[in-house]
């Protein structure tokens, strides 16, 4: 990449790690960037998810104080999280490259649907949230039902093949099945995000070393770990309605990318 490409990461990456921190989603912005760049496809993906989990790291530790409140649910969905993101991994690794160029347009279709109706979802999770009326500590104590371990496990194998959006899906599933605080759902959220995005990049290390461009990684890493921190200050002065605009228009360039590569 040039200099001007660099810079171009770098900024993806910013904005990528802010906007995580308020709609998720982050991978829609720094994916179609490295498409339009010229990586293929499953490279862009694999330094894309190495690089956005400095991002993950400080977007947890904002959410320090939440998720101790909800340590023994992370307790029982770590495991599930973890187990589904290293499948996914594998199966990204392992199938034929020209499966997820078929896979890869629904996904980033699935991905912006699930921003465009984000609100509606977070809304709903809101109204269900308050319906509960139990306290931080009673709802860490609940009996999770399995549907949500399967479902879980399920978002994990989602975000270890393609990570976009699997914390806009989480949030829905925990709204449904986690009778918490909103704040804690979103730390699980975080947590959980975070597990799949590390297990998948110590799969890469290991299984596709020669995939990884760390000029990319490290770009993403600085830009979304700067982004994590600065997303509570900077980014709620932003409207989200802006925010997710953007995160729409840089999928659809995403999936135009992805097609035009399909078609040649």
């Amino acid at each position: 990449m040039n200099i001007w490409g660099d810079l171009l990461v770098f900024v993806a990456g910013l904005w990528a790690g802010t906007i995580n921190t308020i709609v998720g989603s982050g991978s829609l912005v720094t994916f179609p960037v490295l498409v339009a760049l010229g990586y293929p496809p499953v490279n862009a993906i694999i330094s894309n998810a190495m690089g956005l989990v400095a991002g993950g790291f400080s977007g947890a530790w904002g959410y320090r104080r939440e998720a101790a409140s909800s340590w023994r649910t992370l307790v029982r969905l770590l495991p599930v999280s973890f187990v589904g993101g290293l499948l996914g991994a594998i199966l990204l690794l392992h199938l034929p490259e020209s499966v997820f160029g078929f896979v890869a347009p629904v996904l980033v279709v699935v991905a912006i649907l699930l921003v465009i109706f984000q609100p509606r979802l977070a809304a709903w999770a809101k109204r269900r949230q308050a319906l509960t009326n139990v306290t931080p500590e009673e709802a860490d104590h609940q009996k999770l039902p399995l549907i949500l371990y399967v479902l879980v496990f399920v978002i994990g194998v989602y975000g270890g093949y393609f990570t976009a959006a699997q914390g806009v899906l989480l949030m829905a599933v925990l709204g449904i099945f986690f009778h918490g605080t909103l704040q804690q759902a979103n730390a699980v959220k975080v947590i959980l995000s975070l597990v799949v995005n590390l297990i998948a990049a110590v799969s890469y290390l290991l299984l596709a070393f020669d995939r990884i461009n760390w000029l990319v990684v490290l770009l993403i890493a600085v830009g979304s770990l700067l982004g994590g921190f600065l997303g509570a200050g900077i980014g709620r002065r932003m409207s989200p309605t802006v925010l997710r605009v953007v995160i729409v228009v840089l999928g659809v360039v995403a999936l135009i990318n992805l097609l035009g590569k399909l078609v040649a």
